[in-house]
């Protein structure tokens, strides 16, 4: 809960651990975190960006992986991201280039160009 955040946040800046500058930084930095506000469907959103869990959260999110990859991470950022086996994708990506003319590898390059390294 946030006052609990906020109480443990008092309590080190009375010990000392936390200046009084850090202190109002990290407070709202919380405060932030915890603001909510209701879109036209009444969905409760974080007011800063897509509902956490949806698609385009996922995709805002991605990150080219360095510790599975075989050329530029884009498909174990795509199975970090959306939870389908790396080797899955890898499939798709080389299905959709044989059977549509070269999509897949034109989708693997654009990925690569505009999902940034982790």
């Amino acid at each position: 809960m946030i006052s609990d955040e906020i109480r443990r946040l008092h309590e080190l800046h009375q010990a000392g651990a936390l200046t009084d500058a850090e202190f109002e930084q990290a407070k709202a930095k919380v405060l932030a975190s915890e603001r909510v506000s209701l879109d036209k469907e009444g969905r409760s959103s974080a007011g800063f960006g897509p509902p956490p869990g949806s698609f385009e959260a996922k995709l805002k999110s991605l990150r080219r992986t360095r510790r599975d990859r075989w050329l530029a991470g884009v498909c174990g950022a795509l199975s970090d991201g959306f939870g389908m086996d790396v080797y899955a994708w890898r499939l798709v990506f080389v299905l959709l280039t044989l059977v549509t003319s070269g999509f897949g590898a034109l989708a693997y390059l654009a990925l690569w160009i505009f999902v940034p390294e982790e």
